[in-house]
């Protein structure tokens, strides 16, 4: 089977990664498959809401550490990814860099589910994600500094803005391990759930983001991003323009019909 599973069932967007003997560690085809995954979730305006998460014991263990050992770079490629420092820095730039570029162009929810371990590049795949829901089993370390190497995925982006510098510095300097309890009190993980009860409350959480008014979820997603680097005037102004679209919708005349019927709406 495939290294990645891409399925779209009722609206809703699976990226199963599939390496369960190696923890999910990356490998050339799963990024390939990931990039070509998000492209299609980007694209194609019948799926809501995209859910990633990992077959086997865990989630991600980031990077292939048997193939940094046999000095294979990353992961194993059939090009030239190691030879010199411009090799390796292309093979994060155009293959593992791409998806938190192409992640960062998707305004439908992405959800991330964890169980197990999320290692490294792993955990930072998670962390680009809008939802953490994690299995209350599961354990975090940003665990680059163990084989001296830098979170060169976007790590030292994304951590800072969840958890603060202090906390970040320190999770990326030790490589200390969290406990899920841990990680949620971080802000690391929105939700911490029983281990026996995480793919039920995952598939509900999805359903209900699919069965919301859709153009406003999105604008949701959109006006929290974009309003972390707009000033509180240019943030205003732009809620109030979407505030006239949105108000224009059916979704906005079935949502206030249902709240005066007493009912459960049904939108579009």
């Amino acid at each position: 089977m495939a290294d990645l599973l891409f399925e779209v069932n009722n609206g809703i967007a699976t990226i199963t990664l599939n390496r369960p003997e190696s923890f999910n560690a990356f490998s050339e085809e799963m990024i390939q498959l990931w990039i070509s995954s998000l492209e299609e979730v980007r694209d194609n305006d019948s799926i809501r809401v995209l859910l990633v998460k990992g077959n086997g014991k865990s989630f991600c263990a980031g990077g292939d550490v048997k193939a940094m050992v046999a000095g294979k770079g990353f992961f194993e490629s059939q090009e030239d990814i190691t030879s010199t420092a411009l090799a390796r820095k292309h093979s994060l730039w155009k293959k593992v860099q791409r998806v938190p570029l192409l992640l960062e162009e998707i305004d439908k929810p992405v959800v991330c589910q964890m169980h197990g371990y999320a290692m490294g590049a792993g955990l930072d795949m998670a962390l680009m994600c809008d939802i953490r829901i994690a299995a209350s089993s599961a354990k975090f370390s940003e665990s680059y500094i163990n084989v001296g190497i830098v979170p060169g995925d976007g790590g030292a982006y994304f951590l800072p803005k969840l958890v603060g510098i202090d906390q970040a510095l320190d999770m990326l300097w030790t490589a200390r391990v969290l406990t899920a309890e841990e990680a949620k009190e971080k802000g690391l993980v929105t939700f911490v759930i029983p281990d026996e009860e995480l793919d039920a409350f995952v598939q509900a959480y999805v359903e209900k983001l699919s069965n919301g008014p859709q153009e406003a979820i999105r604008i949701i997603k959109r006006a929290v991003y974009q309003s972390q680097t707009m000033s509180l005037r240019s943030s205003l102004d732009y809620i109030s323009s979407k505030m006239g679209l949105v108000t224009e919708l059916p979704d906005y005349k079935e949502g206030v019909a249902a709240v005066l019927e007493k009912r459960k709406p049904k939108f579009n």
